[in-house]
């Protein structure tokens, strides 16, 4: 799931998108933001549907085994234990599940050669074989052979990557938080487990209502954090400075400003994050710096106020 560290970095690539835009519609940039988060989940249920798809091909792959001309032992005798993984069946009995499908209308599965190309993978696995050869199994196992086949299936192949690079545009950098959700529905359906997929978030409605107000907040008053901004580059060259790291800092100083039960600390470690991964190699230094130099004439003026725990 998408903790705040992630949902800051959707709010940074919308006011990105935002200031380079013509149109400064904030509400059509907010529209998007919440679409790409949303994405995030659309690509959990992509991924869950291709897993689906590609153990369900055992039985297309067994009829084309028994239609050949000239069909081999194995073609006589196809091992189709995988199409009773208990995995895939608690799955498909998941109401959640199936509306998130009917919802999100995951494409990948679709695909046939795609998922042709994966079983094929699969086929020919050690890990594979094994599973098949065993003479039970348990969810354990199952979830296992799962777990093969989007680590070692799905992440080795380049028509994999490519396809969900094509559906989803930040398959990238969402990629972590697939992996984490994806774990998360491992953990969940298991024996005496709460068989609940992943979430966007650990509270979605919340966690909604602050990207939507960091955005806002963040652009309603851009031109009062400029000035603070400007203040302190005096020295600078302008047009030096890296629009993302202008983005980072009046994000920083919203939070300062705005968000009264975040912590100083909190705000200011997550954005020197964001920019040692989303900035220049010199600009978490400038922004610890401009940053501190703000803050310092925030506090005297008296306009940054917290209240709760360790929120100084």
């Amino acid at each position: 799931m998408l903790n705040r560290r992630q949902l800051r970095v959707k709010v940074f690539q919308s006011l990105y998108a935002y200031q380079l835009a013509e149109n400064k519609d904030v509400s059509k940039h907010q529209k998007t933001l919440n679409t790409a988060v949303e994405q995030v989940f659309a690509m959990y249920i992509g991924l869950l549907d291709l897993i689906v798809a590609v153990i369900n091909y055992a039985d297309t792959d067994a009829t084309e085994g028994l239609n050949k001309y000239i069909p081999s032992d194995a073609d006589l005798n196809p091992n189709l234990k995988i199409l009773n993984n208990l995995f895939v069946d608690a799955l498909l009995k998941n109401e959640a599940y199936l509306q998130a499908v009917k919802k999100h209308k995951p494409q990948l599965s679709a695909d046939v050669e795609l998922v042709k190309s994966l079983f094929a993978s699969l086929k020919i696995a050690d890990d594979y074989n094994k599973y098949v050869s065993i003479s039970t199994h348990t969810l354990t196992t199952d979830k296992d052979i799962v777990k093969f086949i989007f680590k070692k299936i799905i992440l080795k192949s380049p028509l994999a990557i490519q396809a969900f690079e094509d559906d989803f545009i930040s398959w990238t950098i969402d990629l972590e938080v697939l992996k984490a959700m994806f774990a998360k529905t491992l953990k969940n359906f298991s024996e005496g487990g709460s068989y609940a997929l992943a979430q966007i978030s650990a509270d979605w409605a919340e966690d909604k209502a602050f990207i939507t107000d960091l955005l806002y907040k963040t652009v309603s008053n851009d031109s009062v954090f400029q000035a603070f901004i400007a203040n302190k580059t005096k020295n600078w060259d302008a047009e030096r400075i890296a629009l993302s790291d202008i983005i980072i800092m009046k994000m920083a100083l919203s939070e300062f400003m705005f968000f009264a039960s975040i912590p100083i600390k909190v705000s200011m470690n997550e954005y020197l994050d964001i920019a040692k991964e989303y900035s220049t190699p010199k600009s978490n230094a400038f922004i610890n710096g401009i940053l501190d130099k703000i803050l310092a004439d925030l506090t005297v003026e008296n306009k940054i106020r917290k209240f709760g725990r360790g929120l100084n």
